[in-house]
């Protein structure tokens, strides 16, 4: 059941992020409900059952968990009423589609291009695409690329705090700053090519 429990993970986990990171406008934020949705996942799904929709279910899980956070955040009234008046359109239903298939792409390209920022450091927009976009974990992506994990880890932290810093939108890149921010994207997926295409010759391959 955990396999197939971290299959699903995989799968959802992009969307699932950009989805949430949209809505918040918190890239951190996003990605640790959705972690906690992960984890409600492993909790209650090998007792009761993989859902029959369980990216709904993992993003209902993970949106409840938002506003929960949020509610008990001082500094966060304005994300809370924003956030709450989003709710008021979310279905009630885990087995409903929460997004059309147009709006999920649409998250993903933003993910994309918010994971590959110009403003970070080529090591940490590898390392949070891998960790965001493909679902692997901390030592995984250590092993491919033969760092220590804390070095990554310490990667993925700063890639997040410098996003925030500099108050990077989730939104696509506005056309003077397209082609920038697509040759960043573009570096990166010809670097985790390459990783990839190299880690064949080995024993693990990413």
């Amino acid at each position: 059941m955990r396999r197939r429990i971290e299959a699903v993970w995989r799968i959802e986990a992009p969307r699932l992020i950009g989805s949430l990171a949209r809505t918040l406008r918190d890239f951190g934020l996003a990605e640790e409900v959705a972690q906690d949705a992960l984890v409600a996942a492993l909790e209650t799904w090998p007792s009761k059952g993989v859902p029959e929709r369980p990216g709904a279910w993992l993003l209902t899980t993970a949106r409840r968990r938002a506003i929960d956070i949020l509610r008990h955040a001082t500094l966060a009234t304005r994300k809370h009423e924003l956030l709450e008046h989003e709710m008021s359109d979310w279905p009630q239903s885990d087995a409903d589609p929460t997004h059309s298939d147009n709006e999920f792409g649409d998250d993903l390209l933003r993910l994309i291009f918010i994971a590959c920022h110009p403003v970070l450091s080529t090591d940490a927009r590898v390392a949070l695409t891998l960790r965001v976009l493909g679902g692997l974990t901390t030592p995984e992506i250590a092993r491919a690329f033969l760092v220590p994990e804390a070095t990554v880890a310490q990667r993925i932290v700063r890639a997040k705090k410098m996003l925030a810093d500099k108050q990077v939108p989730f939104e696509l890149p506005p056309k003077a700053e397209l082609g920038p921010c697509l040759a960043s994207a573009l570096e990166v997926v010809y670097l985790i090519f390459n990783e990839g295409y190299a880690a064949t010759s080995g024993e693990d391959w990413m």
